[in-house]
């Protein structure tokens, strides 16, 4: 999961909440008073205070002195992206999901491609999953042996 922070029009600056230390987990549970799992699962449905916390921490590992009351930022300048693996798992839900209807299909994946932190790895994720699946190989006939030969001779 990808935090993005773009600052009146300014460059984005992106946040990876997907590797934090322990001490940031804590600092994260403690500014907005809940659990990480819990807060983790309100990254993508774009909570504020997610958010905003998550960013908060991970721009303060080059900004140490930072204060939370100092990083408030309008609601449209924080958004959640996808990372490379996260994509993938779309992707191929995505086809699993809508693979019958093309028009479907087309319309998810560019609701992916907006939402993916990288664009090349999000081409080569939806490549992947619409690529031909190969047939189970057939297995590989067993060796036939020679009947032995019958201790009488007839």
């Amino acid at each position: 999961m990808i935090i993005e922070y773009t600052n009146d029009g300014g460059e984005p600056q992106r946040f990876d909440a997907g590797r934090l230390r322990a001490s940031e987990i804590q600092v994260i549970e403690r500014t907005a008073d809940g659990r990480w799992n819990d807060i983790k699962a309100l990254l993508p449905d774009g909570d504020i205070n997610a958010m905003r916390t998550v960013a908060w921490v991970i721009k303060k590992r080059l900004e140490p002195t930072l204060r939370f009351a100092d990083f408030d930022p309008f609601e449209d300048e924080l958004r959640v992206l996808l990372d490379a693996e996260e994509v993938r798992g779309y992707a191929e839900g995505i086809v699993a999901k809508y693979g019958a209807n093309p028009e479907e299909l087309a319309e998810a994946f560019d609701e992916l491609r907006d939402v993916a932190a990288d664009r090349e790895a999000c081409e080569q994720a939806i490549a992947d999953a619409t690529a031909p699946k190969d047939p189970a190989p057939t297995p590989a006939p067993e060796p036939q042996t020679e009947p032995a030969a019958s201790p009488i001779a007839g």
